[in-house]
């Protein structure tokens, strides 16, 4: 298993470079990270570049790479390259396909407020094209630990028994403590009891997923948690979340998404906000033959 990391000089990168680490250990998956250079074109304000300044730049960009490298555990392999490209994005998805990667690791972008995601144009890109599962790292990951559970967000809608699947065969594989999870959002006013009514719903639908998906699967180590969280919005119903510091939360792609590719969804999105773990995408169709 190999994983491509969007690398880059700053706090945004090496936490990618963190997570990588983490989820590598686990997996025992080999790093391939990606520094991607600004592509020489005639539409550029600066046009031809002065003389010296592409070697000076890969130079520079050599010593950053080198430096990341050297940040890698002994017990991980790792290897870098420059690309040259106009899209970061694009540069990544291609080194995913030229490495046949099954995981793209990126960082958020890092000014979000109290240390959560707000992704930036790459990370946001990636989760609107990418035909491999994404990690994306939040403001402030410093985690270089095996991971140390997998929380899974199961839905409703088409395509949460593909995600169960994966993430209940990544937690026997890996021996990880899985907790699947439903979040829900109360935006109204509802009668007395009613809120009771959707936890014990929720929960049921969680039980009976549960038992269907794991009906041909071997037994875990450990029982699954099933949570119901709820609050007046998406958000607050992440936060009412405990969370641990080396737990990563895998959640599928928007009905939307075509088939095999990733696609962002609105619901998502809001998670994305209030998250302070990291958060793996799959691709909708992604097949459950690999773990993470």
């Amino acid at each position: 298993m190999r994983y491509v990391v969007g690398y880059t000089a700053n706090a945004r990168g090496r936490e990618a470079l963190d997570l990588a680490v983490a989820l590598a250990k686990r997996q025992d998956a080999e790093l391939d990270l990606v520094l991607v250079l600004p592509q020489d074109s005639p539409f550029k304000a600066a046009y031809p570049p002065a003389p010296g300044f592409d070697r000076a730049l890969q130079q520079q960009a050599q010593s950053w790479l080198d430096e990341a490298l050297a940040m890698v555990p002994a017990e991980v392999v790792a290897r870098g390259q420059l690309r040259f490209a106009e899209s970061e994005a694009e540069a990544l998805n291609a080194a995913a396909a030229e490495l046949d990667a099954g995981l793209l690791v990126v960082g958020a972008a890092s000014n979000g407020l109290f240390k959560r995601f707000t992704v930036g144009s790459t990370a946001s890109s990636l989760l609107h094209s990418a035909q491999i599962p994404v990690a994306l790292a939040p403001g402030g990951y410093q985690n270089t630990e095996p991971i140390s559970r997998l929380s899974c967000g199961v839905g409703t809608r088409p395509g949460a028994d593909e995600v169960l699947g994966l993430a209940l065969d990544t937690a026997a594989r890996r021996a990880l403590p899985l907790r699947l999870i439903s979040l829900l959002a109360l935006d109204q006013d509802l009668e007395p009891g009613a809120s009771g009514t959707l936890q014990e719903a929720a929960r049921s639908y969680l039980e009976e997923k549960l038992r269907t998906e794991s009906a041909d699967r071997p037994p875990l180590g450990s029982p699954v948690e099933i949570v119901v969280a709820q609050g007046r919005s998406i958000e607050q119903a992440v936060d009412a979340l405990a969370w641990q510091d080396g737990e990563v939360l895998l959640i599928g792609s928007s009905r939307l998404a075509q088939n095999r590719a990733l696609f962002l969804g609105s619901t998502a999105q809001r998670i994305l906000r209030a998250l302070p773990v990291p958060m793996i995408v799959l691709p909708r169709g992604q097949q459950s033959e690999q773990s993470y």
